[in-house]
């Protein structure tokens, strides 16, 4: 006979997408060691199609980048699941370190962790946390520089640009 409890694992690995004022963020739930963690989260373009948290850490997470997008100051506090080398998270670590309405170089987040600046960017392109981990207030030493590996304008840097002024950097 089928059981009608809910098993665990059946809000493993859970995508959701939802508004951003700057287009879509997509988000990522899966079970790690028996725990719910965020394990990404994506910047989608605004013709994303929605899609709505279905489980309770996605909804959460959803609650948490609202609140973020009405107060650039809000404190994200979510698990997230263990990624990334021991350099990336060393960069990661720093770049949380960087309050609201603050912007450091990447030769700045570089030197304190005895690193160089493009490996700090490599590190900021293989971000699987953004908002959460905030690269986007890592910027070049002659201006705003790239955003998850892209230089040129188009979605990735308008959304640090977005991002930025949102937080009263620019």
């Amino acid at each position: 006979m089928p059981s009608s409890k809910k098993s665990p694992l059946s809000e493993s690995a859970r995508y959701c997408v939802i508004d951003a004022p700057f287009g879509k963020l997509g988000i990522l739930t899966e079970l790690v060691d028996g725990s719910l963690m965020l394990s990404k989260i994506d910047y989608l373009p605004a013709k994303a199609a929605l899609s709505k948290p279905q489980n309770e850490l996605a909804k959460e997470v959803a609650q948490q980048c609202t609140a973020y997008f009405k107060d650039p100051r809000f404190q994200f506090d979510l698990p997230m699941k263990p990624m990334g080398s021991v350099h990336q998270q060393k960069v990661w670590q720093q770049i949380r370190e960087i309050p609201a309405g603050k912007a450091k170089t990447y030769g700045e987040v570089a030197s304190v962790i005895k690193s160089g600046p493009r490996a700090v960017g490599t590190a900021c392109g293989a971000n699987p946390f953004p908002l959460i981990t905030p690269c986007h207030r890592v910027v070049s030493a002659q201006g705003i520089g790239g955003f998850m590996k892209e230089n040129s304008p188009g979605l990735y840097r308008q959304i640090k640009i977005w991002l930025l002024k949102h937080e009263g950097v620019l």
